[in-house]
């Protein structure tokens, strides 16, 4: 009886997880869950936590043990999900960045999503000019510290918080004399108000930048904000494509590919290469899910989607949510006390005993301390390990995926001996540079030209792929010649041979079966009337309809034609 409750208890044991979600002020929520338990049970345990209502722009990220970000999937088994033995870690995250967080209903949301886009700043995902920098800043001193107060707070105060991946003391200055001056009286709801306006009027607002290459190997960011598509390459933004303009999203292995119809019947197609077919795959989900979010007008218009071409079902896929008219909708609805908000002030970058605050960690995630020493000039490139970027990847300077575009940046005025441009402040904007904020010394962002080859360098070429000099060729003639008058060469080269055409005839097989399965498989959707699902979806796409219309119907009435000819000669 003894032993079969103890088996029963570890039976039961084994059916539940330990899981951690690290939240967006850094501390740690902990729970247990069952084996079978879905995404959306953690997410209401962690919604039920916070006291969150309008919970439809937030998801759960994890990495995989392959270090492949993704987001959970509400609808699907977590453990089945993470590939990885528990204790589970993952990390609640602005999923969907409001377009309007001013109509956002409660204070509570607004004050998660502050706290999503100083991550954003701090990461330098989130790129702005010297002047709205050090307001964004001065708003989150606003909102953290309250006001300025000479007893509290020493000459160069703003210079122990981090704020950005690098700091300057012009911009340190900056920062204080707006917090000092413009600020006084605001109150911390206020203040996080006024930072996320001025967040949101910034053209990089939202992204999520995904680490690609483009048809000629040249680095690129793809990015899905509320507005639409946008592509980052060369520190500037090359296409930007709104929502309604987008038709179709597709990939197959590492290549993803963008449709769209612009103005006047313009159909363009996109083509970039994403480092792996797992972060390819990635963020063909995530381009999915924010156009049916952000496009839609109700859930009920979502459909599956597939990765497909013609004949293969590829990867399937559906949002499953509602859409933001349907949240701003419901959250109209909302009808109780705003709920009470425990904001923690911020923490010093350095030791600076004139200024406490209650206990708690630095936006930056404790995985993630080395962000605070990557440099300016390395631009979006930083990103690749940032927090919210993907996939992580360590990539040394030899690396070619993530390796910088090959030309100057289009816009730099000066290069320097040390062959590098200086934008000043009026002239730097996020449309025209990639780089993150803040902008360095003398009113301008110090930005690397140097010019950097994917692969070797050519020194480095030169030692290894140098043609053979005419001496060496000779060596290497002589040494074909000794090898095939060797005895027994002759059975040698009959047996390469045997070898060749057997390869030969095997692919040709192959082939041959290939075609003929094919051409089965046409035969039967385009002359039989079985009522298959699989069938009835390659016959309902656009691209079959149309090979059916403008091919196929002319083939078989000039196959038809022929026959009737032949019949009537003989």
């Amino acid at each position: 009886m003894l032993s079969r409750l103890m088996s029963g208890s570890i039976r039961s044991l084994d059916r539940e997880y330990d899981c951690t979600v690290r939240l967006l002020d850094d501390s740690e929520y902990t729970c247990t869950i069952q084996r079978d338990a879905k995404g959306q049970y953690l997410f209401d345990l962690i919604c039920h936590h916070l006291n969150l209502l309008e919970k439809d722009y937030f998801g759960i990220r994890y990495v995989d043990p392959d270090k492949q970000r993704h987001w959970l999937e509400f609808s699907k088994s977590i453990a089945k999900q993470m590939k990885s033995q528990p204790p589970f870690t993952m990390c609640l995250r602005v999923k969907f960045y409001p377009p309007d967080p001013a109509a956002l209903k409660e204070e509570i949301t607004r004050y998660l999503v502050f706290l999503q886009i100083k991550r954003d700043l701090y990461h330098g995902r989130l790129l702005c000019k010297t002047s709205d920098a050090a307001l964004l800043a001065a708003y989150i001193l606003q909102a953290e510290i309250g006001d300025y107060d000479p007893g509290k707070h020493p000459e160069g105060y703003s210079s122990k918080f981090q704020f950005f991946p690098k700091h300057s003391e012009r911009l340190e200055r900056r920062i204080s004399d707006i917090h000092k001056t413009e600020l006084i009286g605001q109150s911390p709801d206020t203040s996080e108000l006024n930072f996320l306006q001025k967040a949101q009027s910034l053209e990089t607002y939202g992204i999520d930048p995904h680490p690609c290459k483009d048809v000629s190997g040249n680095p690129a960011f793809l990015a899905f904000t509320p507005f639409g598509f946008t592509v980052l390459q060369g520190n500037r933004r090359i296409h930007f494509l709104n929502w309604d303009e987008v038709t179709k999203l597709k990939f197959e292995a590492k290549t993803f590919h963008v449709y769209a119809n612009q103005k006047e019947d313009k159909k363009i197609i996109l083509t970039y290469f994403a480092p792996t077919p797992e972060a390819c795959k990635h963020l063909w989900k995530c381009g999915v899910e924010n156009q049916a979010f952000y496009k839609l007008e109700k859930s009920s218009q979502v459909r599956t989607v597939s990765s497909s071409n013609l004949f293969f079902k590829g990867s399937r896929f559906r949002y499953s949510g509602r859409v933001a008219k349907e949240v701003m909708e419901q959250s109209a609805k909302i009808k109780r006390d705003p709920p009470e908000i425990h904001r923690a002030g911020l923490v010093p970058s350095r030791s600076c005993p004139s200024i406490t605050h209650g206990p708690r960690l630095t936006s930056v995630p404790r995985t993630r301390r080395r962000a605070v020493h990557i440099s300016i000039m390395e631009g979006l490139e930083s990103l690749r390990d940032s927090a919210h970027s993907t996939p992580v990847r360590s990539v040394s300077h030899g690396d070619t995926f993530m390796r910088r575009s090959r030309g100057h940046l289009a816009d730099s005025r000066e290069a320097g001996p040390s062959g590098s441009g200086v934008i000043s402040d009026e002239a730097y904007s996020p449309s025209d540079s990639v780089l993150p904020t803040p902008v360095a010394e003398h009113g301008g962002a110090e930005m690397s030209l140097g010019r950097h080859l994917n692969g070797t360098s050519r020194g480095e070429r030169g030692g290894q792929g140098a043609e053979p000099g005419p001496g060496k060729r000779g060596a290497l003639r002589a040494g074909g010649r000794s090898r095939t008058s060797t005895p027994g060469g002759a059975g040698g080269d009959v047996e390469e041979l045997n070898k060749f055409v057997l390869s030969v005839l095997r692919l040709f097989l192959v082939t041959m079966g290939l075609l003929g399965a094919l051409l089965l498989l046409l035969l039967v959707l385009t002359e039989s009337d079985l009522d298959i699902a699989f069938l009835r979806d390659i016959r309902r796409t656009p691209e079959f309809q149309q090979f059916h219309l403008e091919y196929f119907c002319p083939l078989r009435r000039w196959l038809a034609c022929k026959v009737r000819w032949m019949d009537t000669s003989c």
